[in-house]
């Protein structure tokens, strides 16, 4: 059975007015994006060129986060973090890490009025006693957490420095900001109620929209947003069509945050972070204001309770006006932020994700061999390998099929354009005949293919590219003995 998937233009449309001539700027920042991005997939080609043997895709270190480890900071930053560290230690041993919440009185406001009256000095000496009781009771509350790790810096947590330096680089290292911006963000999570939230029932109907599936090369837990299906009326009008609706749609974005963050171990050297996928194609027109509105509440939220939590933001299916917004908005973006973002139109969606993400882990949809609940190929036999298509070449690949009665499952994936593709099974008595298993034809997406063998030889599959640039191919396969 094959498979086919292809990849569409997409419209991402906002209230804006784009001039042209930020268009055109835009078209040649897409042209020198595109040339950059093509020379450097050459350099990577000539590197495989290299290898004799097709190998297993090995993990791109072609992007790196700021350290965590404390050997690896500057000394301002060292000194901003001793001094957040500090602060955070004196707010909490001294009860001021939250807002004071008013003392409610067991009584109504009628029947503490009229005590009053009546016997007025009664009544002082028992809000007398009550400050006096709470001032007895206290007791610093040095188990407080943020996602799980430790806040008081004394415990001696390692973690405790790697949530702190988030914060940190989200104000540039400016001490007072970070430790307002912590505060903020421990009353909001109170006030949301965010330690109920992953148990909360919100239901599935956004689950297309957003997403958590696999890990990208450097181990970071992948979340999809994906913008299209917004766009549906009926989805809309359920969770757009009032502000109740509209909150829960914001209660759900943070849920969806949360279950990322609990795949993070927030250790000087692990994972801390999230890689985002952003994708564009479709996106929701001017006429769904509220959706835009949500969407932005959502976004400003995350800005603001969850500082340095994504790696990279890649968006994908990205229309030329996007650049030429983008632009407008550069001048406004941190250098830290900017450098973060990635871009790619519809035609290079999947070299683009290639470059962070291994091509088992990109879903199907994105030109990768990631299917949702895969019957066939589990985590543990998922790798692929990837074989150099030059200009006019022919490549085979063969599958070994020594034993008798056995199923051979393959999956292959072509990269950078259209090639020509067939399958055979070859005995291994020369005088029986080869077995077609797929005519030559004109492939350039996915494909899935079993073939179950009666007798020994080999499953050969062989793919030409007849264009004048370079193809890549990634595959893998696998084995189905009979049960005896």
């Amino acid at each position: 059975m094959t498979v086919e998937v292809q990849s569409e233009a997409t419209q991402v449309a906002a209230e804006v007015v784009v001039p042209q001539e930020e268009v055109e700027v835009a078209k040649k920042v897409v042209e020198e994006v595109e040339e950059n991005n093509e020379k450097v997939r050459e350099d990577e080609e000539e590197e495989l060129e290299e290898e004799t043997k097709p190998n297993a895709i090995e993990k791109s270190s072609s992007y790196r986060e700021e350290s965590n480890f404390l050997s690896d900071l500057k000394d301002n930053e060292k000194k901003a973090l001793n001094e957040l560290k500090s602060k955070v230690e004196e707010a909490i041993l001294g009860n001021t890490l939250f807002k004071k919440e008013e003392i409610s009185s067991k009584k109504g406001e009628g029947e503490e009025k009229k005590d009053a009256e009546e016997n007025p000095d009664a009544n002082v000496e028992e809000k007398e006693e009550v400050k006096e009781g709470e001032l007895d009771v206290y007791v610093a509350d040095k188990e407080i957490s943020i996602w799980g790790v430790p806040l008081l810096p004394s415990i001696g947590d390692e973690k405790t420095n790697v949530v702190l330096l988030k914060f940190l680089r989200a104000r540039d290292y400016k001490v007072n900001e970070s430790f307002e911006m912590l505060k903020k963000t421990l009353q909001w999570r109170r006030d949301f109620k965010i330690q109920s939230i992953l148990e909360e029932d919100l239901g599935s109907d956004l689950a297309p929209a957003a997403y958590m599936s696999g890990i990208d090369n450097q181990g970071h837990p992948i979340c999809y947003n994906i913008f299209g299906v917004l766009d549906d009326e009926e989805l809309y009008n359920k969770t757009f069509g009032t502000e109740e609706k509209r909150n829960q749609f914001l209660r759900w974005r943070v849920q969806l945050m949360e279950k990322g963050i609990q795949q993070l171990d927030f250790k000087a050297g692990g994972v801390s972070s999230l890689l985002q996928i952003n994708d564009l194609k479709n996106s929701p027109g001017p006429s769904k204001k509220e959706v835009r509105v949500a969407t932005k509440q959502a976004v400003d939220l995350l800005q603001d309770n969850y500082p340095e939590f994504v790696a990279k933001n890649i968006f994908i299916n990205v229309p030329f006006w996007y650049y030429a917004f983008h632009s407008l908005l550069s001048p406004f973006l941190t250098q830290r932020t900017k450098s973060k973002f990635v871009f790619a139109r519809p035609a290079k969606v999947t070299e683009t994700l290639l470059k962070y993400i291994p091509i088992h882990e990109i879903p199907i949809q994105y030109g990768g061999l990631r299917r949702e609940n895969d019957l066939e190929f589990s985590v543990s036999d998922c790798k692929a390998s990837e074989i150099l298509l030059k200009p006019g070449s022919t490549e085979t690949i063969e599958i070994p099929a020594v034993d008798v009665e056995s199923t051979f499952i393959w999956d292959v994936m072509i990269v950078g354009g259209e090639v020509s593709y067939k399958e055979e099974f070859v005995p291994e008595d020369e005088t029986c005949y080869t077995i077609i298993i797929q005519k030559d034809k004109k492939v350039s997406s996915p494909i899935r293919n079993a073939f179950k063998n009666t007798e020994a030889g080999k499953v050969v599959l062989t793919i030409k590219n007849s264009s004048s640039k370079k193809r890549r191919a990634f595959y893998r396969h696998k084995i189905k003995k009979s049960a005896i």
